[in-house]
């Protein structure tokens, strides 16, 4: 990946989760996981997430039906602050994650709404 992907990556990457995230996973990243780190900025958040052709709101709620489905947690977690950043509102995230409970199971639609409430609390409490 050139060297611009990964710039651009990562302030996308910084707008999208946050500076504090951004440092904590490249602080506490180690020589068996920074060409982890350095490939997913590049790759998916310069590479991906820097084409022009979807605004970001859509990428995240796109995101959230495809961890939810996944079932990833961690991920879903950190993409919801993200979506948020991004001008998801509360209601758009709610009918998404409805929308895949219908087609990826009731269970991982349980999951993702639990997970959700917890984030959604914790920004409104900030």
């Amino acid at each position: 990946m050139p060297d611009s992907y990964f710039n651009e990556g990562l302030t996308i990457r910084r707008e999208v989760l946050g500076d504090e995230y951004v440092d904590a996973a490249l602080k506490n990243a180690d020589d068996f996981s920074l060409p982890f780190q350095e490939f997913a900025t590049s790759f998916c958040w310069g590479a991906v997430w820097g084409r022009p052709d979807i605004p970001r709101k859509t990428r995240s709620l796109i995101n959230l039906a495809m961890l939810t489905a996944l079932n990833r947690p961690n991920e879903l977690r950190i993409h919801l602050r993200g979506a948020l950043n991004n001008g998801c509102s509360r209601a758009e995230i709610r009918e998404v994650l409805l929308q895949a409970a219908v087609y990826c199971g009731v269970p991982a639609g349980v999951d993702a709404f639990k997970v959700a409430k917890e984030v959604l609390q914790s920004v409104a409490e900030q």
